[in-house]
């Protein structure tokens, strides 16, 4: 290196530790020692059983190192260093380090780093406290057994050991009850040429056809439960429980694209390890009015501290917050039809009730707001709407004492425009659609975010299936769904230091929704619309728009980890709200943060802000 390149990267080392501690002449001398070395992004720079003599300084750019198991342990950008474990203790490396930038790294061989470490105790230190960081983080991921979380983690698909049972819609109950004996199963599905339109459980033979001495020789249609509640494959564990427990069935058919996958049983969920710690979801289908589901939704944020506590992943956590809440506001629902009922009127119309925004998308965490509405059949008889805007002001109030407060932009189905029938609700989403304005759509995205929660899910369904159509051709709309995406910047610097509120009530403190979480929600919005993918859920979102080529899956999996890990911090931060009597919200003080918090973050919010460039890049006609 020339002479002034030599003093510029003196006074770049100066700048960074644990180089800025070293005494001004070992410092001069320091980059004399040291080779620089350009590394394309992707490259790899260390490997995984591959001995490793150096300690990488990153001039520019940034590196990201993973363990033997692809898990991510750090990510690191300008001035952070990589390859300290290799010289610290044993090679060959345990680590992979890859360039995700073009980056230019200093290289700085073992006996400089040796010399350095012997002679200045806090050159050495510094090391052994990132070592502990990374360590932690390592060990992090691996306490948290996959097991010990089952009903969380498992999904429908997972609980399903074999291929479902069935019998034709034509065979007799004696023909039924022989296969069941024959395949040794407790159920079986009764199916015609379009897919299963019965269930006939051991249950039922008991009740159905011994216990009132009906024929055997009779068609098992006549004894089976038609019509069965089923479940869509990736349901997860808890919300399959839940299902069961509302509806106090025991079997429940999963299914996927139309076909059967097999049954879940009650049994196979009481396998599941941590079951009690969930069973605030089947209290609250047993109270018998508000106070009670009141009683039960205080019990929440006492949950999450606790799985926060147990390192639970967000994403698990956000899913209870959200079933939780799921079963708060269904047991509302039906208390509000039996007031109605008591009161002399109903009985209640064709309606679905469907939640909305960060629930919809099984994300809520603690202090969110209520979003939702009620779709009308459009045969529903003359009247039903003020009988819905009945029901839902009961709901809301309820709601409203359970800790939900009202929505400040009104989307509630006590206001009256998200009471609407279908043929109405098609008409708005058609206009949002095919005749956008920017307001318009940033004020309807949380529509599109939306699920069945109570009443008759096909409405929705009918109503899903035309957005899903629609919105790919909607060049104008996806226009504004790309510039918002793209607008809600993270909160992170042009050094990469956080940019704060500099004023107000939350002055000093770092948002992490609007352009952490939010930011995150809307790039997934965007792709998953634009590729006319039905899934509500951010991480699903993201992981099929990889999948249909519409995202570069591996932007994509990060886009879930950067996801994952503000979610985390987030709900850290709620809970340490919660405890001390504030209302959770999504600011935070930089101080909250441990430095591998702080470190993290800014990592976490770099691939947030790649992201969104790469969006607006790829989509340059859609920035309207």
């Amino acid at each position: 290196m020339a002479d002034t390149e030599l003093a510029e990267v003196a006074d770049f080392l100066a700048g960074h530790a644990p180089f800025a501690a070293l005494p001004a002449r070992v410092l001069r001398a320091l980059p004399a020692r040291l080779t620089i070395r350009y590394h394309r992004r992707g490259s790899s720079l260390m490997a995984v059983g591959v001995d490793n003599h150096d300690l990488i300084i990153v001039r520019s750019g940034a590196i990201e190192i993973r363990d033997a198991d692809g898990g991510l342990v750090d990510r690191c950008a300008e001035g952070s260093t990589a390859g300290s474990t290799t010289l610290i203790g044993p090679n060959p490396s345990r680590f992979d380090v890859v360039a995700i930038e073009d980056t230019l790294a200093l290289h700085l061989p073992a006996e400089v780093f040796h010399e350095l470490s012997q002679a200045h105790p806090d050159f050495a230190d510094h090391f052994d406290a990132e070592r502990a960081d990374r360590l932690r983080t390592a060990v992090s991921s691996v306490a948290t057994n996959p097991a010990g979380e089952a009903i969380l983690r498992t999904s429908a698909r997972d609980l399903v050991h074999r291929a479902p049972v069935s019998v034709g819609d034509d065979v007799t109950i004696a023909e039924a009850a022989r296969v069941m004996t024959d395949e040794g199963v407790s159920s079986l599905l009764v199916m015609d040429g379009r897919g299963v339109v019965g269930i006939l459980t051991d249950r039922d033979l008991r009740r159905r056809v011994l216990a009132v001495g009906v024929d055997p020789a009779g068609p098992v249609t006549s004894v089976m439960t038609p019509d069965p509640v089923v479940a869509a494959a990736d349901t997860s564990a808890l919300e399959l429980l839940v299902t069961m427990t509302e509806r106090t069935i025991h079997h429940l058919p999963v299914v996927e694209a139309g076909r059967p996958l097999g049954v879940v049983t009650t049994t196979d969920l009481m396998r599941l390890e941590r079951v009690n710690m969930v069973h605030i979801v089947g209290d609250v289908s047993k109270q018998p009015d508000v106070a009670g589901v009141v009683a039960m939704a205080r019990r929440l944020p006492r949950l999450v501290e606790q799985l926060v506590g147990q390192d639970v992943a967000a994403d698990d956590i956000t899913r209870v917050v959200t079933t939780v809440g799921d079963a708060i506001e269904r047991r509302l629902i039906a208390l509000a039809e039996d007031e109605l009922t008591a009161a002399g009127h109903g009985p209640p119309p064709r309606y679905c009730w469907m939640t909305m925004g960060s629930r919809a998308r099984h994300e809520q965490a603690l202090g969110g707001d209520q979003d939702h509405g009620v779709i009308l059949a459009d045969d529903a008889p003359e009247g039903a709407e003020d009988y819905i805007g009945a029901l839902a002001e009961i709901v809301v109030t309820g709601l409203e004492a359970c800790g939900y407060p009202r929505c400040e932009g009104d989307v509630m189905a006590s206001n009256p425009r998200w009471r609407q029938r279908l043929t109405g609700w098609r008409r708005e989403f058609r206009q949002w659609i095919h005749e956008p304005t920017s307001d318009a759509v940033l004020t309807a995205s949380i529509f599109f975010d939306s699920r069945p929660l109570a009443g008759d899910d096909t409405l929705h369904a009918r109503l899903a299936e035309d957005i899903a159509a629609w919105a790919p051709q909607g060049h104008n709309f996806l226009g504004h769904l790309v510039a918002a995406a793209v607008a809600n910047e993270p909160p992170l610097g042009f050094f990469r230091g956080f940019v704060l509120a500099r004023a107000g009530d939350h002055k000093d403190t770092l948002d992490l929704k609007r352009g952490g979480v939010g930011a995150i929600v809307d790039l997934a919005r965007a792709h998953a619309l634009g590729a006319g993918l039905v899934s509500v859920n951010t991480r699903s979102r993201l992981l099929a728009a990889g999948r249909a080529g519409a995202l570069d899956p591996a932007v994509a999996a990060s886009l879930v980890d950067a996801l994952e890990f503000i979610s985390h911090v987030r709900l850290a931060h709620q809970t340490r709200q919660a405890a001390s009597g504030a209302t959770p919200d999504s600011r935070l003080r930089p101080s909250e943060l441990t430095p591998f918090e702080q470190r993290t973050l800014r990592e976490a919010f770099h691939v947030v802000r790649d992201a969104q460039q790469a969006l607006a890049q790829r989509s340059p006609g859609h920035l309207t």
